[in-house]
């Protein structure tokens, strides 16, 4: 394989939504940790299975959107693969099915450990990786996008992670989880608020498009506000653990990419806000890991 090839089925993963799979996995992992049930090889699996479902939730999106004909020239974010014609439509298919065989492949390991909790989360989480984009009524073009990424990069994601290493699960953990689920509504707000003029000509009904484009914009700005101060909700509910507050710091770096949602005049300046938001997710599940742990 060539370096260029390599090079397009890494830009076809889109490496830079991957933090919306990892913050997480580090999050529920601190949070076992603390509980005294850390188990290294389930966190390992939790995190390559979480990237792994990205991985194939992207080439599903490349491939059906090109196939439904979302992915137009005038495509503002990064190319797309498919549509440009690097990667033949049955290849991205089948490196996709590929992606998600492998993803099931970990997560037999985590179903030995689990149990069945694990079978209903990982395979709904496969197959809404596929519906977002794909099927009679994929859940991206219906406004449904949101919605599916707050439960299944939240709470799923957090209590899933945190499942599998204590073989318990509780109240305190699925609202933690609340926080990446609604950065990666964040991110999702700004992808969709960048790409709404194409969407809108191709009938994607995103709530970018049904609502307009001050909508997403405060969509934006309110999801990372609610995420930065789910550590005080924690802290007020259980009494405990205020250090997990020092997260809500990621507020500061959070600012001029929210004052860039509101003054942009061309979508080209979303795609910096896409990749500071993912950094700002990252830096988050750091913050409050370290003090859910002090």
């Amino acid at each position: 394989m060539s370096s260029s090839s390599i090079d397009t089925w890494v830009s076809a993963s889109r490496p830079r939504t991957l933090p919306a799979a990892a913050a997480p996995v580090i999050i529920g992992t601190a949070m076992a940790i603390e509980a005294g049930g850390f188990h290294l090889l389930s966190c390992l699996a939790a995190l390559i299975g979480a990237l792994l479902i990205q991985i194939g939730t992207n080439f599903a999106n490349d491939y059906y959107d090109f196939k439904k004909g979302a992915d137009k020239g005038e495509r503002l974010g990064p190319t797309r693969a498919t549509q440009s014609g690097l990667v033949t439509p049955e290849a991205m298919r089948q490196a996709m099915f590929l992606i998600f065989g492998l993803a099931i492949l970990v997560g037999v390991y985590l179903v030995w450990r689990g149990g069945w909790p694990i079978v209903i989360i990982g395979l709904s989480s496969v197959l809404f990786g596929i519906l977002y984009t794909g099927g009679p009524y994929p859940l991206g073009y219906n406004g449904l996008g949101e919605l599916f990424v707050l439960i299944y990069f939240g709470p799923v994601a957090v209590g899933g992670t945190y499942y599998v290493q204590t073989l318990d699960i509780n109240s305190t953990v699925l609202i933690a989880g609340l926080a990446p689920g609604l950065f990666s509504v964040a991110i999702l707000a700004v992808n969709n608020l960048r790409d709404i003029n194409n969407d809108r000509r191709t009938g994607k009904r995103t709530l970018a498009v049904r609502f307009g484009d001050t909508f997403a914009s405060y969509e934006y700005v309110l999801a990372i506000t609610a995420a930065a101060f789910i550590p005080m909700v924690l802290w007020v509910v259980t009494q405990s653990h205020p250090l997990g507050m020092i997260s809500i710091a990621a507020l500061v770096i959070a600012v001029k990419p929210s004052v860039t949602v509101f003054a942009f005049t061309d979508g080209r300046q979303l795609n910096s806000v896409l990749s500071d938001t993912g950094r700002i997710l990252l830096l988050y599940s750091i913050l409050f890991s370290v003090g859910w742990l002090l």
